[in-house]
């Protein structure tokens, strides 16, 4: 099931719920009731309008969360949301048909450092675009958009900018908040939520709304019961191929990446294919159990500076490993390999080639002298 094509059209014919019409639906959630698309639609474009108080939006927003979140309504949502985004006009067509983004949720509090932005060099380095999409940090020290300033990467490139970049470099940044203006509206609900110990929906929609519409995603999650639903809604967004994915730690806790510390849970399809669950170990494919600690992040420095021993190929431990882990998923996801074992390989090669650190240094240059 795709909804591509009907949210299309609801987003051309339909407003937002009216201020009647809107406490029947968050009571209906309340009694454990799923939205429908048309219905999901409205009420997101309802969360973005100043016609609402802020009352009620958060009293929908934590009974959607309380009923759980369909993949339905999570993929009305992120389609209704990347339709108000700002088009920067490029997609997969342009970069010859396969247009990877690799993204955490976050959320899961470890304070690992930035392993997806460091993976999207090393698959950028092995020949796939990548358009990775991200914000400053919300739940750790540093997010993508941080770490990248410390790497010496403008972030905050024009939309035309950011559209060369991705064809003249093969990996570009979109930084979230020049794209999702309408996010604004939403901020301070968000922040309620947050001083409460709440999550919402849009604590998982992130991933979903790369505004250059990447149709190859690794979308890592930190709840192991999102891990189907958002698989699910990846595909109902009409991507070509989807993996998600939730790690544990030794203790058993989750990481919303692939995991060398612990046993990964993966959801997967290819093209139309079914999706396919399963769970991988790192250690099976040859790579030492890592702990916390090994893989533990911190400032936005010296998380670049450990990305860049990473690139450089003078870092050969844990960070190494778990970056080359998730390249390898990434290199599967894209296409490019069918076994993990592949893709770790291919991963290696990008790094002690010099293309992964080739990556970052045009990208740095590009964003600095662009006009």
């Amino acid at each position: 099931m795709t909804l591509v094509g009907p949210v299309a059209n609801f987003f051309r014919s339909q407003g937002p719920l009216s201020v009647r019409e809107f406490p029947p639906v968050v009571e209906r959630l309340r009694r454990g009731l799923p939205l429908g698309p048309l219905e999901a639609h409205r009420a997101i474009r309802s969360l973005l309008s100043d016609a609402i108080a802020d009352d009620l939006k958060v009293d929908f927003l934590l009974a959607l969360h309380r009923k759980g979140e369909t993949a339905e309504e999570i993929a009305t949502f992120a389609l209704t949301l990347r339709e108000l985004a700002v088009n920067p006009r490029i997609g997969p067509a342009d970069v010859g048909g396969i247009l990877l983004d690799v993204c955490g949720s976050g959320g899961d509090r470890l304070q690992t450092f930035n392993i997806s932005t460091a993976v999207a060099f090393v698959v950028a380095g092995a020949g796939v675009p990548v358009a990775k999409h991200g914000n400053r940090a919300v739940t750790s020290q540093s997010g993508s958009a941080d770490v990248l300033e410390a790497l010496g990467v403008v972030i905050d490139l024009p939309p035309p900018a950011a559209a060369r970049c991705l064809k003249d470099i093969g990996i570009a940044f979109f930084f979230a908040p020049h794209y999702h203006r309408a996010f604004q509206g939403i901020a301070g609900i968000r922040q309620r939520l947050a001083s409460l110990g709440e999550t919402s929906v849009f604590n998982i929609l992130g991933p979903l709304l790369c505004p250059a519409r990447p149709n190859a995603q690794l979308v890592g999650v930190y709840d192991p019961a999102m891990i189907e639903r958002i698989a699910e809604a990846l595909q109902m967004m009409g991507a070509r191929r989807g993996m998600v994915v939730c790690g544990q730690t030794g203790d058993g806790r989750n990481m919303d990446e692939f995991s060398t510390l612990g046993p990964t849970r993966v959801a997967e399809f290819a093209e139309k294919s079914k999706i396919s669950e399963g769970e991988v170990d790192a250690a099976a494919l040859g790579l030492p159990r890592a702990t916390l600690a090994d893989v533990a992040g911190g400032a936005c420095g010296e998380n670049a500076e450990w990305i860049r021993h990473i690139l450089n190929g003078t870092e050969h431990g844990a960070r190494r490993d778990i970056v080359l882990l998730n390249a390898a998923a990434a290199l599967r996801m894209a296409g490019v390999v069918r076994e993990y074992e592949e893709g770790l390989k291919l991963a290696a090669q990008s790094i002690e080639s010099g293309l992964a650190a080739e990556k970052l240094e045009r990208l740095a240059i590009f964003t600095r002298t662009v006009k």
